[in-house]
């Protein structure tokens, strides 16, 4: 597989919690995978973003060892793709311990405030959107594009306990465009849709992170054919093997892959990507 060629460029980050830019060179970029669908990109000029941050996912090591939300010490933006626990995961408690600003669709956005507590001098319009839209962070260096996703999205408002189920706004990927950095799609949870194309055709990005778990989402051979779709350079499969009915394994995923030509990797939790500029640092 493809994936032998990349192994190179993987390092492990077992303590990238501990201190986020720690070993981390001015100039580069960073990806790190925490499981399940739970991302921080760390920018060149040491910006730090999260994408989805249930950091407690039971894949994630760190949350074996001690409490992985304790552990982070900067973060300045969460994004969040839709309102299902395994996506809004931890962001409130992370955006009281750091003040991090939030990114996700407007109707989302206001009851995660009402609901359940993200401090609302954390969000507005500099930061709430919509699918279509395009916001620019980090004092311009990350530009944020809302994408479709075609799925569900709400928020349980029973905290503890299941209860009502509240309106999460439109289902959403994110490209990030980051200056003197790479373009990165997440695709958040969706089926494949035939206007990925256009993904692809507008950003051409430079790391696809792409759901392949099935049962919520894609099937693996439906998520080969988005990686496909949004012509990206490096595919990384994410939301998999954290719950039963998920996608175990992603061999028949990067064996379709294969079979277009498509450069993949696989990322286990712990484990980071370093760009410099657009190319893979190998």
């Amino acid at each position: 597989m493809k994936t032998r060629f990349l192994r190179m460029s993987v390092a492990v980050s077992a303590c990238i919690l501990f201190s986020p830019l720690a070993g981390f060179a001015a100039g580069q970029t960073r990806i790190i995978y925490f499981g399940h669908a739970a991302f921080e990109i760390i920018t060149p000029q040491n910006h730090v973003l999260m994408i989805d941050p249930w950091l407690k996912n039971p894949s994630n090591p760190d949350a074996k060892n001690g409490d992985p939300v304790a552990s982070v010490k900067k973060l300045d933006y969460i994004l969040v793709t839709h309102g299902h626990f395994d996506h809004v995961g931890d962001s409130v408690a992370l955006a009281k311990a750091t003040g991090a600003r939030l990114v996700t669709n407007y109707e989302l956005g206001t009851n995660m405030a009402r609901v359940l507590g993200y401090p609302a001098n954390q969000m507005g319009f500099d930061t709430l959107m919509n699918v279509g839209g395009k916001i620019t962070i980090a004092g311009g260096e990350v530009t944020v594009f809302m994408t479709p996703a075609i799925h569900s999205s709400s928020l349980d408002a029973g905290g503890d306990k299941p209860g009502p189920l509240l309106y999460g706004g439109s289902p959403a990927g994110f490209v990030l465009v980051i200056k003197d950095g790479p373009t990165l799609y997440d695709t958040g949870d969706t089926a494949y849709f035939s206007d990925m194309k256009l993904i692809g055709e507008n950003f051409h990005p430079d790391v696809a992170l792409i759901n392949i778990g099935g049962h919520f989402g894609m099937e693996p051979d439906m998520a080969a054919r988005a990686a496909e779709a949004v012509k990206a350079k490096l595919v990384v499969p994410q939301h998999f093997k954290t719950f039963p009915m998920l996608t175990q394994d992603p061999e028949f995923f990067f064996k379709e892959l294969d079979k277009r030509n498509i450069h993949h990797l696989l990322m286990n939790p712990g484990d980071s990507l370093t760009y410099e500029g657009h190319r893979l640092k190998s």
